[in-house]
């Protein structure tokens, strides 16, 4: 009898070489990859052929799913930062500021309050619900986010610079959440949670971005000026300082996934070579692409119908106030007065916001989350309503957002898009 293990290496190999002969397709199609994933998740799950299973006993291996979904955010959070060729000056950040300082505060509570007077969840459930669905996907988001270092375009940039920051960002209100759990006095908690949980986190992981990723690129440049490193095995420097630089903020209390962001970032300016951040980033998002397929596997294949159909009526509320209500509300209100930064127009096209607005994509982030909640202190009911809440919303997440991606984008760029020049400017003066 063949091995189930043996079985699972086969059909994955067969995925990926049909989607990557078909790519050619599957691009053309109102249809993203991960839709594929996910039904052959669903394929191998307990519906299917039941080659891939997390559950044993009716006990799910959360720490399995968080450390996987962990791995991929922090490969994803990197390739983002080392796409980004922006000045690093609020001006031109001014989208981003927007989206993360209102935007996301405004999607956390709007879904707390769902969470507290309609799903009828205590306070610290809904605002841990609010912080898992909150943060935007910088791994499903490929199909909006930049295509290289040297596209400029806006929307682009506000949806890669979004997704990279606040897959962190979101972290100090899942400690809340976590920690209202436990004890519903706020007072008991709350300062410990402003100093650690928001400033000295926040703090530690933008300072260990700076320097571990200067520290590692200086002596990269040192040692390969004495002898050079091996052609095949130099982009693995990428990966050593995703590896470094989260492990290092992990251990001083900081987010990792904030200093993995912010090592993208200095990476990028740090090479007097233009070409070796551009080689880094083709290296880091072949790994990505191999780690998404994975974990939408995974997510398929997890999915039982009894508890989505228990959630039903629940996961469609979420799923319709966030997508069609919450998060383009929030985009509109967090954009409002927001100039084009290359274009003589004094606010943003109606058309550009409603895009802002839609392409809220939720995805490997909030199983992270999730998976990181089931591990510190989410049990019980609580636990099972948030989380099939968590993919149902995924799920049509990566369906809604993966079939409309492709169609809009072809939209924006004929009507809005503004990438037209591909050289990367290098003072804010070039934006306007």
């Amino acid at each position: 009898m063949v091995d189930i293990y043996i079985i699972d290496l086969f059909v994955i190999g067969l995925l990926l070489l049909m989607v990557t002969l078909g790519s050619g397709w599957i691009t053309r199609l109102p249809l993203s990859f991960a839709i594929i994933y996910l039904v052959v998740g669903i394929f191998l799950g307990p519906y299917g052929l039941g080659l891939i299973e997390l559950r044993r006993d009716d006990v799910f291996n959360t720490e399995l799913l968080e450390k996987i979904t962990e791995l991929v955010v922090i490969i994803s959070v990197f390739s983002c930062g080392l796409r980004i060729v922006r000045p690093l000056k609020l001006g031109v950040w001014d989208i981003t500021v927007r989206l993360i300082v209102f935007l996301m505060p405004i999607s956390i509570f709007a879904l707390a309050v769902v969470g507290k007077f309609f799903l009828g969840m205590n306070w610290g459930e809904a605002i841990l619900l609010g912080a898992i669905l909150a943060p935007t996907d910088p791994v499903l988001a490929s199909e909006v986010q930049l295509t290289s270092a040297n596209d400029q375009d806006e929307l682009r940039f506000g949806l890669t610079s979004e997704g990279g920051l606040n897959d962190a960002l979101a972290f100090p209100f899942v400690y809340f959440g976590l920690h209202a759990l436990k004890d519903d006095n706020w007072g008991n908690w709350f300062k410990q949670w402003i100093t650690v949980d928001l400033i000295w986190a926040i703090a530690s992981g933008i300072i260990m971005g700076i320097i571990v990723a200067k520290s590692i690129v200086w002596i990269e440049q040192k040692i390969q000026k004495r002898r050079p490193a091996d052609k095949l095995m130099e982009d693995f420097t990428a990966i050593s300082t995703i590896l470094i630089t989260y492990s290092l903020t992990e251990m001083v209390n900081g987010y990792g996934f904030l200093a993995v962001f912010v090592a993208g970032l200095v990476v990028q300016r740090s090479y007097r070579n233009s070409e070796k951040p551009i080689e880094q980033l083709e290296f880091v998002e072949q790994i990505e692409k191999l780690l998404e397929v994975g974990t939408i596997l995974l997510l398929g294949s997890i999915l039982l119908l009894k508890p989505i159909l228990n959630y039903a009526m629940q996961s469609v509320l979420v799923i319709v106030l966030l997508f069609l209500i919450v998060r383009p509300l929030g985009v509109w209100i967090s954009t409002i007065g927001k100039r084009p930064l290359d274009s003589r127009r004094r606010t943003f096209h109606p058309g550009t916001r409603l895009l802002f607005g839609w392409f809220g994509i939720r995805g490997v982030g909030s199983l992270y989350y999730l998976a990181y909640a089931f591990g510190h202190g989410l049990k019980g009911e609580a636990a099972e309503q948030i989380a099939w809440i968590t993919y149902t919303t995924i799920v049509a997440s990566v369906i809604v957002h993966g079939i409309s991606a492709t169609p809009l984008m072809k939209w924006y760029e004929r009507n809005f898009a503004n990438n037209k020049n591909t050289t990367p400017p290098t003072t804010i003066d070039e934006f306007e």
